[in-house]
């Protein structure tokens, strides 16, 4: 009974709170509304889930985020270099074809956010068969230095935590 009342129950945690902390109080009617925001909300979105998420290793999904959080930082500095500096560097931009062996749906999106996440790059498609994402570099010197890269520091431990 509680499953189908609550099919996430720490989606529902995460949006009351986020609505708790957004209205920025904690009254009894923001509370109710929110609680009904937090029920009604996955119910309704349940449809568009093709496949419950199951994250199989939780420590390598920390060891991920504390990657994400360090590369963020680097590249912030790294992009900050490239648009101060010469004109040269600026011109340097282009579009890669990345090759992918993760096939989890959660990880994929979870991928294509944490590219697009990280200064310097976008995520701009995956293609038809999902065989590869389409990113645009703006310091792209050696395309394969690039691949390398996103699959050994992002999709290697998305596929250890999604696959």
């Amino acid at each position: 009974m509680i499953k189908r009342i609550l099919p996430w129950p720490r989606t529902s945690l995460f949006l009351l709170a986020m609505w708790l902390v957004l209205n920025q109080a904690f009254s009894l009617g923001h509370l109710l509304l929110g609680s009904l925001l937090a029920i009604v909300l996955p119910l309704w979105t349940a449809p568009l889930r093709p496949v419950r998420a199951s994250l199989r290793r939780p420590g390598a999904a920390l060891r991920l985020l504390g990657v994400v959080i360090v590369d963020s930082f680097r590249s912030n500095l790294e992009v900050a270099r490239i648009v101060l500096g010469s004109r040269q560097r600026r011109n340097n931009s282009g579009f890669i074809r990345l090759p992918l062996d993760l096939r989890d749906p959660h990880g994929l999106m979870t991928l294509s956010l944490i590219i697009t996440a990280i200064p310097g790059t976008v995520c701009v498609e995956l293609t038809d068969d999902r065989s590869a994402l389409i990113i645009h570099v703006l310091d792209l010197n050696d395309e394969q230095y690039w691949i390398n890269l996103l699959k050994t520091r992002y999709e290697r431990p998305l596929m250890e935590i999604f696959e």
